[in-house]
């Protein structure tokens, strides 16, 4: 397998967008600032949520109102840092394709979503028994944590993937 992803590593930074933004020195800056506001607005969006589950947030306003008011803005976001990974991956995709760092970052990553869009489905059929029904309280709270640490998750294996190249 590895064989397999160095070749097409090589194969994908001979291609001509590839070897654009390698040499436009502006590019991969501006795809990384990106990519970080990105990253901090899906992320603060997630933990005010979570932070209001642990009741530390907007404790006077309903979760359905909080959910309402951040959740959604995950989404569109998400197609912004997809886009920019992707690009970001075409001009140096040994840095990542090689990396059992990225993939830890992306098995993070399909976790986190698949908790914001159960949270958010299950928010929008029953905002009252988040608050209500106790042991959903304390399950929310649980999931609050498990979703705080996924989303620390992904950010410290982002920054790990400079660290951890392969040779």
């Amino acid at each position: 397998m590895e064989a397999a992803l160095t070749a097409f590593s090589k194969w994908l930074s001979a291609t001509s967008l590839s070897h654009a933004i390698q040499t436009a020195g502006w590019i991969i800056p501006t795809l990384q600032t990106i990519h970080i506001l990105c990253v901090a607005i899906v992320f603060s969006s997630a933990v005010l949520v979570d932070l209001r589950l642990f009741q530390l947030f907007e404790r006077d306003e309903p979760l359905r109102e909080v959910a309402r008011r951040f959740l959604p803005a995950i989404w569109p976001v998400l197609l912004v840092l997809l886009a920019t990974g992707g690009l970001l991956i075409i001009g140096e995709p040994r840095r990542s394709l090689v990396n059992p760092t990225f993939y830890l970052k992306m098995t993070l990553l399909l976790v986190a979503i698949l908790l914001t869009a159960g949270l958010q489905r299950s928010i929008a059929s029953a905002p009252v028994a988040w608050e209500k029904d106790r042991s959903r309280r304390m399950a929310g709270k649980a999931l609050a944590t498990v979703s705080i640490l996924v989303w620390c998750g992904i950010l410290f294996a982002g920054r790990w993937i400079a660290y951890t190249q392969a040779g």
